[in-house]
């Protein structure tokens, strides 16, 4: 078999059957399988944060590591409740 990406029409095939079949596989998915696959997502994203976090600072505490994603995390907010880097801005409630 060739390498795909010698062939960019076989390439984009593939990604095309890839991403059919992930549509096809989340058609048939139940809300609470949906739901389930959201919070794992979730979890894996906050311990790839922290894995950087630790290994960026090179500490070996996982508590200062967890202190730092909150920063980074705090400072996400702050940035996004000002208005930049987002489509519109959020209306806040009291």
């Amino acid at each position: 078999m060739s390498n795909l990406h010698e062939t960019p029409g076989a390439l984009k095939a593939l990604q095309d059957d890839i991403y059919r079949e992930k549509i096809l596989r989340a058609r048939k998915m139940t809300n609470e399988q949906r739901l389930a696959d959201v919070f794992e997502l979730t979890n894996s994203v906050f311990v790839r944060m922290h894995e950087g976090a630790m290994w960026q600072l090179g500490l070996s505490d996982p508590d200062e590591g967890w202190k730092f994603v909150r920063q980074r995390l705090d400072r996400l907010q702050k940035i996004h409740d000002s208005g930049r880097f987002v489509s519109h801005k959020m209306e806040q409630t009291a």
